[in-house]
Formats: structure tokens, C-alpha cells, sequence
């Protein structure tokens, strides 16, 4: 027979709730602290390995962003080479990668976890489904930011009594020498318009995980699992940002604010683990509240990376005239791609 809500609000069985309740509770909470305890434990240690790592991850972001962007003094590696679209392809394949095997794992293994109740935390794939959210609203983005930029960009032109319409925080000019009336932008400025908008999103992106990985290493006092990290974070930071980096230099921005996207980039993983030392005596990898937040982070951060490698990345250059045109070229990105991904893959066994 069911309960009434008149017997649900019987003193006798609110009491024998709040018992059950106060005594299950600690030995979860106590069970999920040991495990996060478990193996070696030392706090100088991890320290000293944390220091390392934040300048090791900021060298090495710092490295990875800048080089494409200085690519314009090696013509081997500009934008319109071949070299560049392979370099490109191999760093899609890393960020495709960071999305599938380590950031969408962990939001299932936060989401999961025993810590959380079961109902309604493995009643319901709340990975996924947020992953799924995210990558309609990065497409949303996507599309509303396009349009944005061109009905900008068609006001000018259709304003404006000169020539020559400058682009949004640009130094590009693009020229109309009749072909762009009554505001219809040309093929090579809405390439550009295509660039600026990819490189903002993928780099939101990144930032939004890049903070949850070095809070994680911030906050965590065992050395095996930092020192495991260090290796693969730096390989991880450097390729994605030679990602994110040809990006950039493909959008044209002006220095400022290509040095803005650079520091951004590079600072946000140290930052976070500097957030994570100082939150380290209240910050738990075990609390209801920081898996909650950090699987629901992941599953955003996976949907948005999975949705740009795919679509805004790899799609775009695949789908190409360039690499549809040269089938040789083709077949050595697919190779890169598969290289950067396999690597990226590798580094799920350690990190």
C-alpha cells in the first residue's frame, strides 16, 4: 500500500530517515576520502613537482600557440603551404583526441562516482546529454556570431562612401572594387569573418578545460599522479595550441590582440593550478559540489571540442578545395590527423 503524505510526516519515520541518513553519510564521505588518499601522499613533494609543472606548461603553451605565428617568416610554413595544412591536421587530430579521450571520461568518471546519489547521478547520462547541449549551442554560436559579423560588415560597406571597409579589431582591408554591392561580402572576406569566429570559440573552449585540469593538479597532494601529468599536460598544451595558434594567424588579427589570445592560452592552465594550491585545503576532488561542477565543465568543454575538431576544423579543411584538389595532401593530412589523435589517445594511459 502506498504512503500517504500524512504518514510521510510521521515524527517516527522522519527520525528513523535522519538516523539512517546521519550514519550512511560518513561512512560515504569517509569512503571517498580514503580513496582519494590512497597511494603515495606527500605534500612538499607535490609542491615542488606543482612549481615545475607551472613553468614547464606555461613554457610549453607559450611555445606551442607562438610558433605558427611566426610562421610568416619561413615561407615553408605559411598558411597557403602544404606543410602547414599537415602541421594544422595533426594538431585538429590532438584537440579531436582531448575531447573523446581524456575530457569526456573524466566527466563520466566525476558524474559517476560513488560519492554522487545514485538518483538521479546514474539514473540519468548526464554526460552526454550536456556534451550533446554543448555542441548545439557551440553550433548556435557559431551561426549567430557568423551572422553578427556579416550584417556588421554589410552596414559599412552599404554606409560607408570610401572604398575600402576595415574588418573588426582586423588590420585587414578588403578592398570593393564593385563586386561587394549593396553589401554583399566577398568569398575572401567571409573566409576571414569564418577564421576570427573559429579562433574565438575553439580558444573559449580550451580555456574552460585548461582551468578544470590545472585546478585538478592544484589541488591534489599526490606526487605519482602530478608527476605522471606533467609529461603529458606539456605535450597536450603545446600541440593544442599549435591548434589554436594556425587559427589565430589564419584570422589576421592585429599584434594586441593576438598577444591577448596568446597570454590567455598560455596562462590559463598555470593560473589554475596556482587556484588549486590555494584552494587546496578546501578544495576536495571528492566533494558532491567540485564533481558535480568539474563533470558538468568536462562534458561542456568535451561537446565544444568535439564540435570544432570536427566541424570548424578538420570538415572545413577537408571539404576544401585545397585538399580536395590534391589528393596526395589529402592523404598525408588523414595520416597526421591519425598521428596527433593516436598520441593524444596514448596519453589517456597516463593522464
Amino acid at each position: 500500500m502506498a504512503s500517504s503524505p500524512k504518514s510521510l510526516a510521521n515524527p517516527t519515520f522522519v527520525i528513523v530517515f535522519m538516523v539512517i541518513f546521519l550514519c550512511y553519510t560518513p561512512l560515504v564521505l569517509a569512503q571517498c576520502e580514503a580513496e582519494s588518499k590512497n597511494g603515495c601522499h606527500d605534500k612538499e613533494e607535490a609542491m615542488k613537482l606543482k612549481i615545475i609543472a607551472f613553468v614547464a606548461i606555461l613554457l610549453a603553451s607559450m611555445i606551442g600557440v607562438s610558433l605558427p605565428l611566426f610562421s610568416r617568416r619561413m615561407p615553408s610554413l605559411g598558411p597557403d603551404r602544404d606543410l602547414f595544412t599537415i602541421v594544422k591536421a595533426f594538431a585538429s587530430g590532438v584537440i579531436l583526441a582531448t575531447g573523446y579521450m581524456h575530457v569526456l571520461p573524466d566527466s563520466f568518471d566525476d558524474l559517476m562516482s560513488d560519492c554522487l546519489p545514485e538518483n538521479p547521478w546514474k539514473k540519468f547520462p548526464f554526460t552526454t546529454f550536456v556534451a550533446m547541449l554543448s555542441a548545439i549551442v557551440t553550433l548556435m554560436v557559431d551561426s549567430f556570431a557568423m551572422s553578427v559579423y556579416r550584417k556588421h560588415h554589410a552596414k559599412a560597406l552599404m554606409a560607408g562612401d570610401t572604398d575600402v571597409a576595415r574588418l573588426e579589431n582586423g588590420d585587414v582591408q578588403i578592398e570593393n572594387h564593385g563586386h561587394e554591392h549593396h553589401g554583399v561580402m566577398d568569398e575572401k572576406s567571409q573566409l576571414l569573418l569564418r577564421h576570427r569566429v573559429i579562433a574565438q570559440v575553439l580558444e573559449l573552449g580550451i580555456i574552460v578545460h585548461s582551468v578544470v585540469i590545472g585546478l585538478a593538479m592544484g589541488a591534489s597532494e599526490n606526487p605519482c599522479t602530478i608527476r605522471s601529468l606533467i609529461a603529458a599536460l606539456c605535450f597536450h598544451q603545446m600541440f593544442e595550441g599549435m591548434g589554436l595558434g594556425g587559427c589565430i594567424l589564419q584570422a589576421e588579427y592585429k599584434f594586441k590582440l593576438k598577444a591577448i589570445m596568446v597570454l590567455f592560452f598560455s596562462a590559463t592552465t598555470p593560473l589554475g593550478i596556482v587556484l588549486g594550491i590555494g584552494l587546496s585545503k578546501v578544495y576536495s576532488e571528492t566533494s558532491p559540489t567540485s564533481l558535480i561542477v568539474v563533470g558538468l565543465l568536462n562534458a561542456s568543454s568535451a561537446g565544444l571540442l568535439n564540435y570544432m575538431a570536427l566541424v570548424d576544423l578538420l570538415a572545413a579543411d577537408f571539404l576544401g578545395p585545397k585538399l580536395q584538389t590534391n589528393m596526395k595532401l589529402q592523404i598525408w593530412s588523414y595520416v597526421a590527423v591519425l598521428l596527433g589523435a593516436g598520441f593524444m589517445s596514448l596519453m589517456a594511459k597516463w593522464a
